[in-house]
């Protein structure tokens, strides 16, 4: 769209804005009424590691939304000469789950909990075994009962319950409310009324009866919301709080807030049966959309939704990128350090990430380890980076980056394999998405090559859950009657969009079979650095 067509939307308020909070970026994405970005903005954060706990302060919550809003409205300032004063619809979105209890006057009673923490083994392996459902560690259902498990006095004063993304939705609107696919990690759905599991929240009620709260778990969750439902107004004060300059008018309506794994989905249009798609960032999941429920229950698979409550299987691992990022930021100190000033991030990014395709199929011996954090599908509490070599190995540059962008995937080719092998799920096409996947083919061969499967990526795949969330918006403000999202997305958005699609090469798949090997008879070494340093603190 040219500029003239994308400032005739601003003006005309058809426009529908998507702010996703990541786990290292808040970014905002603004779509005209084509769906197609016209402009963009972000805000770089870290979260911090504080008292053994993965955490983001409220105060870092409303700089990092106030910092990529302001981004995104400078970024249309610069391109159309327009100053950013009303949008036709808004959508927030934020990384999955975690735990976050309020009390009746809205103070937040503990620091936010992210799905980083492998904190509530205990409460996930009971909760298991009462539902028969998989409870993942960073379910927020997980963490309200292993703080009842630890005694901690705040449960008894909850009043509200919820996540990142619904915390801020309630500042903007005033409304209690999570997106279905965002809320069937917070407890698990019932596929047919689209709501939680009444018997399994009665299981719940009555598991905790002896504690005597004043509450029950229905009435501290959020209402749960299908995609295209109205979700509120953005108010007086959730303007101010969006856009302190005060030029951000109050009245956008807001469609459900949704984690990242639902807006992965609507971002590579990856929400029907048999459709799947993989996020590789800071952690990485593989959503496969189910034809049928699977057979039994797997630790290592989470069953979720779409945001239009169908059933997803989910492989999530905690770990992906950030051990790789470390590495390359190490090198750019080297290059720095020789003199070369002017080195580009990204471009370093390119360089060694091909240099990774000139290795060995199978990283020539090598082994590492990317567990910044710990590991469920593995059995570690806690993560430790490692890398390891025999004398022997064939150490080079390009073997090393082969290994850490393999091992990026490791944890995920196991779950993975569960699917495939062990449950004969079927998939017709997997998109990629997210920071692995930037550098041109090279995340995506390595995709391949870890599940055996073709793996396409969409030109669009860079402006990422961000770009998902305005969808969603612009889906709850444009749909026609009864139209489904599956069909606006097909007709409205990605008509004639299949992306680029790599084959899996039979060497590398061999090859990273052969790593896996090494890699699954190496995690006892990973569990003595983390247990050795366990015991030195």
């Amino acid at each position: 769209m040219g500029i003239t067509e994308a400032k005739t939307a601003i003006l005309s308020n058809r426009t529908a804005l998507g702010i996703e909070f990541g786990s290292t970026r808040i970014k905002a994405v603004l779509v005209d009424d084509k769906n197609e970005p016209i402009a963009s903005g972000a805000y770089d954060w870290e979260n911090s590691y504080v008292d053994g706990i993965w955490t983001y302060s409220l105060e870092e919550i409303w700089k990092g939304l106030q910092g990529s809003y302001q981004s995104m409205a400078q970024d249309v300032e610069a391109k159309y000469g327009v100053e950013l004063e009303r949008v036709g619809a808004l959508g927030i979105s934020a990384m999955m789950h975690g735990y976050m209890p309020f009390n009746k006057d809205g103070e937040l009673m503990v620091p936010f909990r992210t799905w980083r923490n492998n904190i509530t083994g205990e409460a996930s392996e009971k909760l298991m075994e009462l539902f028969q459902y998989n409870i993942p560690q960073r379910w927020s259902i997980a963490h309200l009962y292993q703080a009842i498990l630890n005694g901690e006095e705040h449960v008894k004063d909850i009043s509200y319950l919820t996540t990142l993304a619904g915390y801020v939705h309630w500042k903007l609107t005033g409304k209690k409310v999570l997106g279905i696919g965002e809320a069937s990690g917070m407890f698990p759905i019932n596929v047919e009324t689209h709501n939680y599991n009444k018997d399994m929240m009665t299981e719940f009620d009555k598991l905790i009866a002896d504690k005597d709260y004043q509450w029950k778990l229905k009435d501290i969750l959020p209402e749960v919301l299908m995609a295209g439902d109205r979700a509120g107004t953005l108010t007086e004060e959730g303007a101010k709080l969006l856009d302190p300059s005060g030029k951000l008018k109050a009245g956008v309506p807001l469609c459900p807030p949704e984690g990242d794994a639902g807006t992965g989905m609507v971002a590579t249009n990856s929400i029907a049966r048999r459709t799947g798609n993989v996020s590789a960032g800071t952690s990485v999941f593989a959503m496969i959309v189910l034809e049928k429920e699977l057979s039994k229950v797997y630790e290592e698979i989470d069953l979720v939704t779409t945001p239009t409550g169908n059933l997803v299987a989910m492989v999530h691992c905690n770990n992906c990128t950030s051990d790789l990022n470390a590495w390359i930021n190490l090198f750019k100190e080297v290059a720095e350090s020789l003199g070369i000033e002017n080195l580009h991030k990204n471009r370093l990014f390119e360089i060694l990430y091909n240099k990774a395709l000139e290795g060995d199929s199978d990283c020539g011996g090598l082994l590492a380890y990317n567990y910044f954090s710990g590991e469920h599908i593995t059995g570690l509490e806690e993560g430790r980076p490692l890398f390891v070599r025999r004398p022997d190995s064939r150490f080079n540059l390009a073997n090393f980056m082969r290994v850490h962008l393999f091992t990026a995937l490791g944890a995920l080719k196991i779950g993975f394999d569960i699917l495939m092998k062990q449950e004969g799920v079927k998939v017709d096409q997997l998109f990629g998405h997210g920071g692995l996947f930037k550098t041109k083919d090279v995340g995506q061969k390595i995709m391949a090559a870890a599940i055996n499967a073709p793996v396409a990526v969409m030109e669009t795949a860079g402006e990422g859950g961000a770009w998902g969330m305005a969808l969603l918006a612009s889906y709850m403000m444009r749909k026609a009657e009864r139209e489904i999202l599956d069909d606006y997305l097909a007709e409205k958005v990605f008509t004639g969009n299949k992306g680029k699609e790599i084959l899996p090469d039979e060497k590398d798949v061999k090859g990273f079979n052969l790593f896996m090997e090494q890699y699954i008879k190496g995690i006892p070494i990973e569990r003595a650095a983390v247990d050795t340093l366990i015991m030195e603190r």
